[in-house]
């Protein structure tokens, strides 16, 4: 999960979600409306009977909220929270297991604040069934022909890996990016992201307010999908001030045509 506001365990609830099946928030920054909803996160947890590790990561800033809120609220869980400090200010890996990486990207906002670049490690080929059938590869065999193995004949035969096999899918990512300021150099990290999130607080009129405040507008969030030949854009973190979001779109989409809004239950693939 990456970042927790008050709402998040509604939000879980609403689409029938098993919180104990979460094993890793990002928190992106020390600002209530990304962070408010993690003490009630933990606590539940507790109540619901959780043993595994919850791992953390987030600026070094996070720490007293969880400091506070273990040695205050949750003083008898039976798991363990493992608190995880990332440098705001470092393009770095915080994060690996056997199918994905992730990175911080160093974002500019009023306090220490990072993005997250979620990166599938690339897969294994393909094998062609037809090939199996006609050759009789044994089951065991195809792990060894995807890592990359020719198989041999009966009659001494040599028939290679590329024949034996289609390219692998090409690898996903996904970005993060709430909230910062437009930064036109992200678009070096986040070249060719499959989905990038990025906040779009503000349509283009108030683009002295973003500037103040440390906020984006939708057509600098476009600008930069552009410039990184992302995929596919998601604009969220729109200001209460704006009632008609629908301005948001219509700005990027101008620059961006594949750009949607984000909403509560939306779900996007990638």
């Amino acid at each position: 999960m990456i970042d927790c506001g008050e709402a998040a365990q509604v939000g879980f609830a609403r689409q029938g979600l098993n919180i104990n099946r979460l094993g890793h928030v990002f928190i992106s920054h020390n600002h209530g409306d990304h962070i408010f909803g993690l003490p009630g996160f933990i606590s539940t947890m507790g109540l619901l009977g959780r043993t595994a590790t919850l791992h953390i990561y987030g600026p070094e800033e996070t720490r007293r909220l969880l400091d506070v809120t273990l040695q205050t609220y949750c003083t008898n869980l039976d798991y363990a929270v493992e608190f995880h400090p990332v440098d705001t200010t470092r393009h770095s890996l915080i994060y690996e297991d056997r199918s994905v990486e992730v990175w911080s990207i160093p974002l500019a906002h009023r306090v220490p604040c990072c993005g997250f670049h979620f990166k599938e490690k690339p897969g294994l080929p393909h094998i062609r069934r037809e090939m199996i059938d006609f050759y009789g590869i044994p089951l065991a065999q195809i792990n060894n022909i995807k890592a990359g193995a020719s198989w041999t004949t009966a009659d001494g035969t040599i028939v290679s890996h590329e024949r034996l096999t289609t390219p692998a899918d090409p690898p996903r990512s996904y970005a993060y990016c709430s909230d910062t300021s437009y930064l036109p150099e992200l678009a070096e990290t986040l070249r060719h992201t499959t989905l990038l999130y990025h906040e779009a607080t503000y349509p283009a009129e108030f683009e002295s307010h973003a500037t103040k405040y440390g906020h984006t507008t939708a057509p600098q969030a476009a600008q930069l999908a552009l410039d990184a030949e992302v995929g596919k854009l998601c604009l969220g973190h729109f200001s209460a001030r704006i009632k008609d979001e629908t301005a948001y779109l219509a700005e990027a989409t101008a620059i961006f045509p594949n750009t949607v809004l984000a909403d509560e239950r939306l779900i996007l693939h990638v």
